[in-house]
């Protein structure tokens, strides 16, 4: 079976993980969105997530039908939160099974930059000085290499 949900309330990777694993599963892929203490230099305390909900979920469901699709096998459960999260918080869960690492690896990457792009969620980051942002998810981000 494959899900979706835009959820208010905490995301239980295990739940998910147990929802998609089954015995013909070679490889499990779990992916967490976390709420970060920093973004862009600034110090960041808590976020924010909002959604065109009916929307959101009907573009979620497209995504894990478009996974299923193109990675014959997967088994996926996807789950993003709304309201207001603290820093370590998950805002987004995506786990992925397969027989094959490739396929739930590839599958899971596939999933998340859709939801990315596709899906109408937005957050409004809250700073440490009391400022507040509402962050454009499409916006191409600086990562900074690490030695």
């Amino acid at each position: 079976m494959n899900r979706c949900a835009i959820v208010d309330r905490v995301i239980d990777p295990s739940a998910l993980l147990a929802e998609v694993t089954t015995d013909a599963t070679g490889a499990t892929t779990l992916f967490l969105g976390t709420v970060r203490n920093v973004n862009e230099g600034r110090s960041v305390t808590g976020m924010e997530y909002s959604a065109y909900q009916a929307m959101a979920h009907e573009e979620l469901e497209q995504i894990v039908a478009e996974a299923a699709a193109a990675f014959d096998g997967i088994r996926i459960v996807i789950e993003h939160r709304t309201g207001t999260l603290v820093v370590t918080d998950v805002s987004v869960a995506i786990a992925v099974a397969h027989a094959r690492r490739a396929a739930a690896l590839d599958a899971q990457r596939f999933a998340l930059e859709a939801l990315k792009q596709r899906v109408p969620i937005w957050k409004c980051e809250h700073y440490a000085d009391g400022d507040r942002h509402w962050v454009d998810p499409t916006a191409p981000r600086t990562v900074a290499a690490s030695a």
